[in-house]
């Protein structure tokens, strides 16, 4: 199993529960068969030829397997793996340490690799292209350039906004992958494991409707599991019956389409006091006594995907789906939801 290690302790390594519920092995990973088959294909290739592994990006959401995968494709090769993140390294010099000090045909991993500097990206073509680096020695008339070799390595990058990336740069990923979000039924099995990691008795339907309210994502779905597990411990028997589930689900404040608080309060807010829409996410935003980023990058993805939320030109608009969700009329009013939506 590869060694894990992080140069200046810039990246965050997983707490030790996460740790434990990750997988080390792609044989151990569900649901993303399509990308695991074909990284399997790569990885095994590579092994055959003796070679160094392509550079890899992935991109997804969060929580979907991006360091998950990062973990266990250095556990397949038997190589070192080091980790950082994109937001630590703020110029060239910063990543110098972990292109110089790489071992053969071991793993980098850079996790928001779209928040790097264009300087430190630009740095990077060389490093993946050649293998090689430039640094300049001394100062003023005295400065001189030397080109570095470097050993062969593979960088794995993990974003949630690959379109932040420069061109160049993800053109030198030779294999790309996107993740998508899981079926109800992946959850579950994943619920299922993790469960029996935690040793805690989860039973069938209680799985299936933790899934159900973990939006389609592993990490929120282990994150319900732990508090449901301590619920159980606390208020039950230990054993995580579909009741006891369900209970701790409402003290949670998490509905039956798997929305908390902050979601129903958005809905609220956008149906009572702007009867539905259209309206600005501003407007919103200073309503809740949120901020605008809060609502659009957490709150508003999920709604949008669940139907209860559209965009619009003249701003968001709930659909019938969120007045029957939250058992509310619809308006008739001119601008509420029968208003015509002009896409």
């Amino acid at each position: 199993m590869a060694r894990e290690a992080v140069l200046g302790g810039s990246a965050e390594q997983p707490e030790p529960e996460d740790r434990a519920l990750r997988p080390q092995e792609m044989s151990e990973m569900i649901g993303q068969k399509d990308v695991i088959e074909r990284l399997r294909i790569v990885v095994d290739a590579a092994q055959k030829r003796g070679e160094v592994l392509g550079h890899i990006l992935f991109d997804g959401p969060p929580g979907l397997g991006k360091t998950t995968f990062a973990t266990c494709i250095p556990n397949e090769l038997g190589v070192h793996v080091e980790f950082a993140s994109g937001p630590s390294l703020k110029a060239p010099k910063d990543i110098v340490p972990y292109l110089t000090n790489a071992a053969d045909r071991s793993v980098l991993f850079i996790d928001e690799i779209h928040r790097m500097p264009k300087s430190v990206e630009e740095y990077l073509y060389t490093a993946m292209e050649d293998f090689r680096i430039d640094m300049v020695l001394g100062e003023g008339i005295n400065a001189r350039t030397h080109s570095f070799r470097l050993n062969p390595f593979t960088l794995i990058g993990a974003t949630t906004r690959a379109g932040m990336l420069s061109g160049p740069l993800r053109d030198r990923f030779t294999i790309r992958e996107h993740l998508t979000f899981y079926s109800t039924d992946e959850l579950a099995q994943i619920l299922k494991r993790s469960a029996g990691k935690l040793r805690v008795d989860l039973q069938e339907d209680a799985a299936n409707e933790i899934a159900c309210r973990s939006r389609g994502t592993p990490r929120i779905a282990n994150n319900r599991l732990l508090w449901i597990r301590d619920f159980a411990e606390s208020r039950a028997d230990g054993n995580i019956s579909f009741p006891v589930a369900c209970s701790a689900m409402q003290m949670a404040g998490i509905d039956s389409l798997g929305l908390d608080r902050q979601d129903r309060g958005y809905l609220e807010t956008l149906i009572r006091v702007f009867a539905g829409g259209p309206t600005g996410i501003e407007s919103i935003a200073h309503t809740m006594n949120a901020s605008v980023d809060t609502l659009s990058d957490e709150v508003e993805p999920f709604l949008l995907r669940s139907e209860l939320v559209v965009r619009t030109p003249r701003g968001r608009i709930a659909t019938a789906k969120a007045f029957t969700h939250l058992n509310l009329e619809q308006p008739t009013s001119p601008g509420g939801p029968d208003d015509p939506m002009p896409f």
